[in-house]
């Protein structure tokens, strides 16, 4: 049920899109439906010279494969809106993201964007964030245990991202530390103390930047541009 639901939501952003735009194309499952169903729109002529600026190389290769015309941010410095996913979704709509590991590059476009549209099923609505997912934060690997023990003194307990017996490696060629806190209750107050440490990156705390959000849920797909996004959680 969870990928209908998800399937449902990207159609629907995908039909937002006109054309002319310069789109965010965000990292992630349900992100990788919209590339896909904008590939659709695109190859059956609803919509032209639309570019796609990727998050992560994985979404690079996801548009070169369903023919989605691309450019990096450099050649694209500011978007007419990012689609993205999020791991969770608070009822301010500040958001969990980097479960993928794309968060520096996620975060990045999306400040470059007019619009942050986030798609999401209704699972990912939670009551207050980190209620399930850890707050990924992208490190250097020199001196990560150093970084480590700085974000364990506010209160986290880290692990670093593994991916087999090795470190978890990022498009940037950092690696990634999944910090779980007990509980979170000023997301913009951790923000800035996780932005405080030295080594810390990006973090995937998206705080104050969403401008709305989509959800599927068994009824059809409900937009949220403001408080009482919460669910469960």
């Amino acid at each position: 049920m969870a990928d209908e639901l998800k399937r449902l939501v990207a159609d629907e952003a995908a039909r937002m899109i006109v054309s002319g735009q310069r789109v965010g194309l965000g990292s992630g499952s349900t992100a990788g439906l919209f590339v896909a169903a904008l590939g659709k729109r695109i190859a059956g002529g609803a919509v032209a010279d639309v570019v796609g600026v990727p998050t992560s190389a994985a979404t690079r290769e996801l548009a070169w494969m369903h023919s989605v015309p691309v450019a990096t941010l450099e050649e694209c410095p500011r978007l007419d809106l990012t689609v993205d996913g999020a791991d969770e979704i608070d009822p301010w709509l500040d958001l969990i993201k980097g479960q993928g590991g794309a968060l520096m590059r996620e975060k990045i476009v999306a400040a470059a964007s007019e619009r942050f549209v986030v798609i999401a099923d209704e699972s990912k609505l939670v009551s207050k964030l980190g209620n399930r997912a850890p707050v990924p934060v992208e490190v250097l690997p020199f001196g990560w245990r150093s970084t480590a023990r700085s974000i364990e003194a506010i209160g986290a307990e880290v692990v670093l991202r593994t991916a087999g017996d090795d470190p978890f490696v990022t498009d940037q060629t950092n690696w990634i530390l999944d910090c779980r806190f007990q509980q979170i209750d000023d997301a913009w107050d951790l923000a800035c103390e996780l932005d405080a440490i030295a080594g810390a990156l990006a973090h995937g705390l998206f705080v104050g930047m969403t401008d709305a959000v989509m959800v599927g849920r068994n009824d059809g797909v409900e937009t949220l541009t403001g408080r009482g996004a919460g669910g469960g959680g």
